[in-house]
């Protein structure tokens, strides 16, 4: 039994050695050869972190031949770990290098754990990009609609040439601020303009309105130019409104009109009222005349008349008088 247990553990170690050399000794020839500083040890031990040792050579290869500023491997591991997409953080880091920006490893990296394609992000920096105003998507809404101060209402597109801002690309605003904040521009841009003769015969003067208001300003995209795609002329909201407004007084004036007809209405009333109340007045004066004459013959002598009679007289001259 000893016997056979002195042959098998060699056996064992040797089945094993040979499995691990099948499994990891190609891969390590081609990092050595390829100058990259990982050992042979490390990669069984990127197996048992679960990390596939052929994305770590394979990026390691790819700085190590571009001439990247050196990345351990244990950065590599960590970003590879966390989730990251670490053949295209690599891809990017060459691109960049290659077209002059400067983009380290832990930018890169960065923009990569956050979510952000760095290699489409590098793409765009290095060949701009345009994009529309408004957007295209938007079927509600394909034009700018701006009013000069002369009420003539200008639809307008426009192109947006950008460019990544690599610097800005986590925590920066996107293309839709930057849509936002053209579309903002050029409405402004064109209700300063007195005529909308003056925007049709330079469009590019609102343009270079905009783009002096740095509007790319906290965005991840840096603006490279503005054009005025197309512009056409629109209604004529001032007259529009001057009509309406006339309307407007119109219908004010009437009310006004109206009110004081009625309070005419209501005097004539109060004056007819007025005018009853006289004349019934009148009619019982004129029926107090015969009495009062008749009192008056019966006081033939006014100085033999007791004073009662002659208040007595009194009240009845009285309503006469009223």
């Amino acid at each position: 039994m000893q016997i056979f247990l002195s042959f098998l553990v060699p056996i064992v170690l040797m089945v094993g050695l040979i499995l691990t050399l099948g499994l990891y000794g190609r891969l390590w020839l081609e990092a050595y050869f390829s100058g990259t500083d990982i050992r042979f040890v490390s990669l069984i031990s990127m197996s048992l972190k679960n990390i596939d040792p052929r994305v770590i050579v394979q990026a390691k290869i790819i700085a190590v031949q571009a001439g990247l500023a050196p990345i351990s491997t244990e950065h590599m591991e960590a970003q590879y770990l966390a989730g990251g997409n670490l053949k295209n953080v690599m891809i990017a880091m060459v691109s960049a290098q290659r077209a002059g920006i400067d983009l380290d490893w832990i930018t890169a990296s960065a923009i990569d754990l956050a979510g952000r394609d760095i290699k489409a992000a590098v793409d765009t920096s290095v060949n701009p990009r345009v994009i529309q105003c408004p957007e295209q998507q938007n079927a509600s809404n394909t034009t700018l609609d701006a009013v000069a101060q002369d009420g003539i209402q200008l639809k307008v597109r426009v192109s947006v040439t950008v460019r990544t801002n690599l610097a800005r690309l986590i925590g920066g605003a996107n293309e839709l601020t930057i849509i936002a904040r053209v579309g903002q521009g050029i409405v402004t841009a064109v209700g300063a303009c007195a005529d909308y003769r003056d925007v049709l015969s330079d469009p590019s003067r609102i343009t270079r309105q905009v783009l002096l208001k740095g509007l790319d300003s906290q965005t991840s995209l840096a603006i490279v130019s503005i054009d005025v795609s197309s512009i056409a002329v629109g209604v004529n909201i001032g007259s529009r409104l001057r009509l309406e407004q006339a309307n407007a007084d119109i219908l004010v004036a009437c009310a006004a009109a109206e009110e004081r007809k009625a309070m005419a209405i209501a005097r004539q009333h109060e004056m007819f009222a007025l005018t009853g109340r006289n004349q019934a007045r009148l009619i019982l004066a004129q029926s107090l005349v015969p009495s009062a004459i008749a009192h008056a013959i019966q006081l033939h002598t006014p100085f033999s008349r007791t004073l009662e009679d002659r208040s007595h007289l009194l009240c009845h001259a009285q309503p006469l008088l009223a």
